[in-house]
């Protein structure tokens, strides 16, 4: 668990040095929706994913989000949301699987648009985490994987009650949201 810092100072000549105690012992991964409607506050839904600590593969094999994972996100974002949902996804490899494209062909309320390659700029999500590296997770070594997800969540949760803050992050993408057509 290396600290991200946001400042730190040394004397002039000598490169600053962030002391970190143990090491690693286990994996955190995050995904995150944010969710626009226009007339409503905006949302953001996110799940953690505690891998083992031991350095194996989690219950999926992998180590990262697996696509049954995402599944199940876009399925609680589907019911929690009530509407229908248009995703708008970089190229990570697991949005790219077979599974993944499998099931969003079998569901009707999911339309999905890939962002072009090497476009982070493109994506409000990315806006997230830059919000959150600033925040809750900066100048901070974090003793433990415990400390590390309370103060995850409590980033987390303080952006989820800022609808402003998401909404900046659409604006800062410069895409924006549109009302669909009324079918007559």
């Amino acid at each position: 668990m290396s600290p991200p810092t946001c400042r730190t100072w040394a004397r002039r000549g000598h490169t600053p040095v962030i002391r970190v105690r143990g090491g690693s012992r286990g994996r955190i991964s995050v995904a995150a929706l944010c969710c626009y409607r226009p007339g409503e506050r905006s949302r953001l839904i996110y799940r953690p994913i505690f891998h083992d600590p031991h350095g194996g593969a989690t219950r999926n094999g992998r180590r990262s989000f697996a696509w049954t994972d995402y599944r199940d996100l876009l399925i609680a974002a589907h019911q929690q949301l009530g509407a229908p949902l248009v995703l708008v996804w970089d190229n990570l490899n697991t949005h790219r699987a077979k599974g993944l494209h499998d099931f969003v062909a079998r569901h009707d309320w999911i339309t999905v648009f890939q962002l072009p390659s090497y476009s982070p700029d493109l994506n409000p999500v990315e806006g997230i985490w830059s919000l959150l590296r600033r925040s809750s997770q900066a100048n901070t070594a974090f003793t433990d994987p415990d400390q590390l997800v309370r103060s995850l969540r409590h980033g987390l949760r303080g952006i989820q009650y800022r609808s402003r803050l998401i909404d900046g992050c659409l604006i800062a993408t410069g895409l924006r949201t549109t009302s669909r057509p009324q079918p007559q």
